[in-house]
């Protein structure tokens, strides 16, 4: 993994500039506006957003989420190939994002199967699920059946942190070998010598991006709200999270060219080791 990160550091150096515009413009600005709307638009639990807020909600994080997505195929494109300028690479993302979002579609699907137990255990416990997600405090719930829902999210979240380590060059795959559904298993090929490697780089990146994340956000609501008092209340909340999601997309930015480098390595080794193969056959 040596080899990737020092290509993403290069890349990063070289046209950090073009890739930072694209982030901003993909990642941080639709987040941004979600911020907005959830600061100063969405009431504080346990009340419950009118219905018209409520859908604007959740249309704006249905944008968010695929104009992310549409970034991350925008950012693997320019990183990827050092002749792929703005223009050519956002031509990329647009030919590949119905694909990408059916892909992805498809992955949310299967982890909400992976998690469905949970709200069943929880639901047999007496809790209300819905209301818990909105933040309405719940009763408590048996201790076996903590333990139990615990144990399978723990083992849970360890088979997706496995499967998404697998899944790293999966939109680079997406986009540059035009695949649809067939990217899972083409992306689950690629990586299959290197799956613990993966997996620490993986977690080690939700550990900076928790930590990272949560501290800027933190200090800088802090630091806001001494400034503008308690009162302003939804102000220190809107600017902190902007505070956390300009780190977010910092990072997010790193990851992803990392992906796109990473699948370059993984095609490259692929093809020297089919050559030598070819080789071998003709000498022998």
């Amino acid at each position: 993994m040596g080899d990737v990160w020092d290509r993403t550091m290069e890349v990063l150096n070289g046209r950090g500039g073009m890739l930072a515009g694209i982030a901003v413009l993909a990642l941080f600005v639709p987040a941004a506006i979600s911020a907005a709307i959830t600061a100063y638009a969405i009431p504080v639990p346990p009340a419950a957003p009118a219905p018209g807020i409520a859908a604007l909600g959740a249309l704006v994080t249905i944008a968010v989420l695929v104009a992310a997505l549409w970034g991350q195929l925008c950012i693997i494109a320019a990183s990827s190939d050092s002749a792929v300028g703005t223009v050519e690479a956002r031509r990329l993302a647009n030919r590949r994002l119905v694909p990408a979002i059916l892909l992805a579609l498809g992955l949310a699907a299967i982890m909400v199967v992976a998690m469905l137990p949970v709200v069943v255990l929880l639901t047999l416990a007496g809790v209300d699920v819905v209301a818990m997600m909105q933040g309405v405090r719940q009763t408590a719930v048996a201790p076996g059946m903590t333990l139990l829902v615990s144990a399978y999210t723990l083992a849970a979240c360890v088979v997706l942190l496995f499967a998404g380590a697998r899944m790293l060059p999966l939109y680079a795959v997406v986009l540059h070998e035009r695949r649809g559904l067939g990217a899972i298993a083409r992306s689950w090929r690629l990586t299959r010598r290197h799956t613990w490697r993966l997996v620490g780089v993986t977690l080690l990146f939700f550990i900076v991006l928790g930590i990272a994340t949560s501290a800027a956000q933190s200090v800088g609501g802090l630091i806001v709200r001494i400034i503008l008092g308690a009162d302003a209340r939804a102000t220190v909340g809107f600017v902190a999270a902007l505070i956390g999601q300009a780190m977010s997309t910092a990072l997010t930015l790193v990851a992803i060219v990392f992906s796109a480098q990473l699948y370059v390595a993984l095609v490259g080794r692929e093809a020297r080791l089919a050559e030598r193969a070819g080789a071998d056959r003709i000498a022998a």
